[in-house]
């Protein structure tokens, strides 16, 4: 590591990137910071996985939920909102008594409740594309130097965070939505110097609403 990336924000890695400092050197966090986050995302059951996933966030780092995130997609059937607004008691004391997930009965209740709502805005329309509506149906770039500067809400998360809590989702408040909207790429949080700040920003040209 040089003084310069360290100024900038970023971090020098061994294969000669530049990256965001947030994940460190962790072999398992760089990969999923060079390969899925910032990548936008138009697929509806995706997004409402990553929704959720944030959701059991809350209160913990991102790096626990992603350790854990193949537990997650096994203990909820792959997140089909279809399986899950199925679940019953049963189903939510074996989730319960998983030590591969987070076990938090509000947050496992606040998943069913969620799959109902989901199956609901689906039967009107796309859960991806009324989402995508809080940016104008592009990805908003962002153009950051240090990670201090990045922030940890905005507007547009406000406005998604207030519509969703009308719906009745949970643990979707401003700040949890932000990272949701970093992470599947309606915002472009990358720092500049990131060598993948030009890569997810080709990305969202190549698409929009």
């Amino acid at each position: 590591m040089t003084d310069a990336p360290q100024e900038r924000g970023v971090i020098l890695h061994a294969d000669g990137k530049l990256r965001c400092p947030w994940p460190g050197t962790d072999p398992f966090y760089v990969a999923y910071h060079d390969t899925d986050w910032g990548v936008p995302e138009r697929d509806d059951r995706a997004l409402f996985e990553k929704l959720m996933l944030d959701g059991f966030q809350a209160g913990l780092s991102w790096i626990t939920i992603l350790r854990k995130r193949e537990n997650f997609r096994a203990a909820f059937d792959g997140f089909e909102p279809a399986r899950i607004v199925h679940y019953g008691p049963a189903k939510i004391d074996a989730l319960m008594g998983d030590a591969g997930i987070i076990r938090n009965r509000a947050k496992i209740e606040g998943t069913i409740k969620s799959a109902r709502l989901w199956l609901d805005m689906m039967e009107r329309g796309s859960f991806a594309k009324h989402l995508w509506g809080f940016v104008d149906g592009a990805p908003v770039q962002g153009f950051y130097r240090t990670h201090r500067d990045v922030p940890t809400q905005t507007k547009a998360a406000e406005a998604m965070s207030k519509e969703l809590k009308s719906r009745g989702f949970s643990f979707v408040g401003p700040t949890i939505v932000y990272a949701f909207m970093q992470a599947v790429g309606m915002v472009n949080d990358h720092l500049v110097d990131c060598y993948r700040h030009p890569e997810c920003a080709e990305l969202g040209r190549q698409i929009r609403w």
